[in-house]
């Protein structure tokens, strides 16, 4: 046991030095030594139980369960922040390992039968083509999408202000309705809001100003923000829903419906491909006549703004 006021070996050789330079017997040395060794010991030993009882009546004076709960507190501040850092690393490791992987190989399940597909005739899409000539030119300047930590869930800060005010979409008629609905049964997503243009994600989902309405050729764009998945919750009752809303729809199967309501009309789309691009692609915005399709964007993997996932669904039945 190591003495609080241990003396170095250098220390003890000049105290037996000057003993004997003053005459000192070396056995008598050695017992005061010895002496005074005992001393010390005895004195530590004493100091050491007196902490050990002393520490005993503190912990006595609690109750167990508060000592377990001292004692199990530091392990679990551990995992709770252990938890924390996976629960944001796991979906974007994930992303990369598995998603990512999927994407790129293209396996989804369940195709969409093409006799179910409803598409438009030649002469339809000719006259389409003919009335959207304008905006599809002004699609092909490319706008370009910011990179940049803003705040997504104002959709203004998806795209370059600069070029925003360039782009000139096809304009919606008085008639037409502000709002629509759509359901993503497979998500748990029913009744949830579509607001035709504005910028605040955190109310309603968004359809980008001058792309197709439901049940037209073309597309509707329909944007939506996501966090991570385990703050997930689409409930009506969840009074922030819109601020997760998006955040799984990458997890939809090919051959899954999703349910748009829009003028008291119900339109089912069958998800048709899940896609990806970088943030400056504005590939999302394109509108091809060829089909009604209907396009779900989002930010992946969930949580971050690294890229821009899309879902594209085709239109089978209206009702």
């Amino acid at each position: 046991m190591k003495m609080k006021h241990e003396l170095s070996r250098l220390e003890i050789v000049a105290l037996y030095r000057k003993a004997l330079m003053n005459g000192v017997p070396f056995d008598q040395i050695e017992r005061e030594v010895q002496r005074h060794l005992s001393r010390l010991i005895a004195a530590q030993d004493y100091e050491d139980r007196s902490a050990a009882v002393s520490v005993q009546n503190v912990r006595q004076q609690y109750p167990s369960m508060v000592r377990w709960f001292a004692l199990a507190m530091p392990l679990l501040l551990i995992g709770f922040g252990l938890y924390l850092v996976s629960s944001a690393a796991v979906p974007i490791v994930g992303y990369y390992f598995h998603d990512l992987a999927t994407l790129r190989a293209g396996q989804l399940i369940a195709p969409v039968p093409q006799n179910q597909v409803i598409d438009g005739t030649p002469l339809v899409i000719s006259q389409v083509h003919a009335e959207s000539a304008t905006s599809s030119s002004l699609l092909a300047q490319n706008p370009k999408i910011l990179d940049e930590r803003l705040d997504y869930t104002n959709l203004t800060n998806w795209f370059d202000p600069a070029t925003l005010s360039n782009l000139q979409f096809t304009e919606s008629d008085e008639d037409t309705p502000d709002t629509y609905t759509i359901d993503i049964p497979q998500l748990e997503i029913y009744n949830a809001e579509v607001a035709l243009g504005g910028t605040d994600l955190n109310k309603s989902l968004i359809a980008y100003p001058g792309t197709a309405h439901p049940g037209e050729f073309g597309a509707p764009v329909i944007f939506g923000h996501s966090v991570l998945r385990q703050f997930y919750n689409p409930s009506e009752k969840n009074p922030r829903r819109y601020n997760s809303i998006f955040s799984t729809i990458m997890t939809l199967d090919r051959g899954d419906e999703i349910f748009v309501t829009y003028d008291g009309v119900k339109y089912t789309y069958i998800v048709q491909e899940l896609s990806e691009v970088k943030p400056e692609e504005v590939s999302i915005l394109a509108q091809h006549y060829d089909a009604r399709r209907l396009k779900l964007v989002t930010c992946t993997p969930e949580g971050t703004y690294l890229r821009r996932g899309i879902v594209t669904a085709q239109l089978v039945k209206t009702e």
